[in-house]
């Protein structure tokens, strides 16, 4: 099974790395392609968000139900569903917001679904994080508050650890930096809870002062997310006491605490439905908890995708939405083939999906595309170097936690050549060891040496991954950059340009970070 990955819902937080098992932070680690482009003027060093991976999650988030289902094609006939009320009626039993409403089925639990017709790039859904941490080692280039990208921040007076736009922003946060604020002076350089531990700590606070429903929990009540408790096996449960130990190691004089079961549950429901909050390259920011976007059901073949604009999570169409249609996000990477995608699924989230990719599998022998030779691999030949792919996609993923740039790169590239004997550069377990490999040559500055593996991912990547993926947009934007900065200014506009037209759609065109491109082509 793949490692989780970055993607269209970000990615899941739980990580099986020595830090996770402790139930503390990791430390950045190079070799990720979430590292971003020196262009514009942005603090360095290395980031790491919990996948290596682009394409995605991201996004991954937590499934409110545990079941696939089947996303329809472009322009379908509206899904059979519940009636609809008559205008003007409301039900407890089916809470409306907009042009949605949250439903039930026998068959896949709770989803939401459209009341009315949507096009491609329109608005469905705008949801405030229920609460939001910002990734240690964005402070002082983002808002701990509000994560807006801005320079001349002021530090808190206290800790001198948390960043703020303004005095408005550092008193809004306040509520929940104080929990975290005492604790980072006892600390020092040893504060170190895991973003799952620090968002929980949060979800404690926030329960306790604000037990009322709020603005985030219009269609879901964060109580009633899933945790899939009755499925967790033995090393998911030790992470989970591992979490909890941490969480009174770190907190314990600034929270009342419910009894070991009951974080059990909560940290289960957290792990299950939060998202992590990507910028514009797809380099993580943070952590969140978006209850009403948690609803939505998973598909391969989305029909919506979910964006961030700070701390505020927005669902756009990527399809023509019928009434009575349900909506579906994707919770993981769309990159790999069937079989690894439903690993991914059923590890993480406990279901496998039923949607028509999975179902027809149409797509996997272009994602698993074999060299055209004279004397073609044999059958096993094709199946053992599928299994080494997938081990040493392990080996990397492990191996950013503690080798230097130059292993890494070694590690890429001893596998390309291998796994080049096999299979075609778009095969995706290639393209796997091309990204990383690239986040490897952006991490030292190599520019020209993360251009040539980008420009080699990008046509296989708009091929694998459904229309305005941001993962498509994310290298687009990263190939334009590397252009510019390599003073190839013809090329470097075309790929902003093809970025821009992706992001117009999923973003929205009035996103910050549209006008920030913009601006680079203006500069330029």
């Amino acid at each position: 099974m793949l490692p989780p990955q970055t993607g269209w819902r970000g990615q899941p937080l739980p990580d099986a790395s020595p830090e996770r098992r402790a139930g503390l932070g990791a430390g950045a680690a190079p070799g990720l392609c979430g590292q971003r482009l020196p262009v514009r003027s942005r603090r360095r060093g290395p980031r790491r968000p919990e996948e290596a991976l682009p394409a995605a999650a991201p996004g991954a988030r937590v499934p409110a139900c545990a079941a696939g289902s089947a996303a329809p094609p472009a322009r379908p006939a509206p899904p059979a569903c519940p009636a609809l009320p008559a205008a003007g009626m409301r039900s407890e039993a089916m809470p409306q917001l907009g042009g949605l409403e949250r439903f039930a089925s026998a068959g896949k639990g709770r989803g939401l679904r459209a009341r009315r017709r949507f096009a491609v790039g329109e608005l469905l859904l705008s949801c405030p994080a229920y609460v939001a941490v910002l990734t240690v080692s964005e402070r002082g280039s983002h808002c701990d508050g509000c994560f807006a990208r801005k320079e001349g921040l002021s530090k808190c007076g206290r800790c001198k650890q948390a960043f703020y736009c303004n005095v408005e922003c550092q008193k809004e946060d306040w509520p929940m930096h104080k929990l975290e604020c005492a604790s980072m002076c006892t600390f020092g350089q040893n504060w170190q809870p895991s973003e799952t531990v620090r968002l929980t700590a949060r979800i404690l606070a926030k329960q306790k002062t604000h037990p009322e429903r709020t603005q985030s929990e219009k269609l879901l009540a964060v109580k009633e997310f899933e945790s899939h408790l009755d499925k967790l096996d033995n090393e998911k449960r030790e992470l989970i006491q591992n979490d909890i130990a941490a969480l009174h190691h770190f907190y314990s004089k600034h929270l009342d605490y419910p009894d070991n079961a009951a974080l059990v549950v909560l940290f289960a429901q957290v792990n299950c439905n939060g998202f992590t909050i990507e910028d514009e390259e797809l380099s993580h920011l943070g952590s969140a908890i978006f209850p009403d976007v948690a609803l939505m059901n998973h598909s391969c073949c989305p029909n919506v995708i979910v964006t961030y604009k700070g701390t505020l999570a927005e669902v756009r169409a990527v399809r023509e939405i019928e009434p009575g249609e349900e909506i579906f996000s994707s919770y993981i990477d769309l990159l790999y083939p069937t079989e690894d995608r439903n690993d991914r699924l059923r590890d993480s989230y406990f279901f496998s999906c039923d949607c028509r990719e999975c179902t027809t599998k149409e797509k996997d022998k272009e994602k698993l595309e074999i060299c055209k030779l004279n004397d073609p691999p044999s059958a096993e030949t094709v199946k053992d170097m599928i299994k080494y792919a997938r081990n040493v996609i392990e080996e990397f993923r492990r191996a950013k936690h503690y080798k230097s740039p130059s292993e890494l790169l070694e590690i890429c590239e001893l596998s390309l050549d291998k796994m080049g004997a096999v299979f075609e550069d778009s095969n995706v377990y290639m393209l796997h060891m091309m990204y990383q490999a690239m986040g490897v040559c952006l991490y030292v500055q190599d520019w020209e040496g993360a251009l040539c593996y980008g420009q080699k991912i990008i046509r296989p990547y708009s091929k694998h991954y459904p229309s305005y993926s941001l993962n498509v947009a994310s290298m687009w934007l990263k190939l334009g950059r590397l252009y510019m900065a390599l003073k190839n200014r013809t090329a470097g506009v075309k790929a902003l340009k093809r970025a821009i037209a992706i992001m117009e759609v999923a973003h929205g065109k009035d996103h910050p970070y549209i006008s920030e491109i913009k601006k680079e082509l203006e500069d330029h």
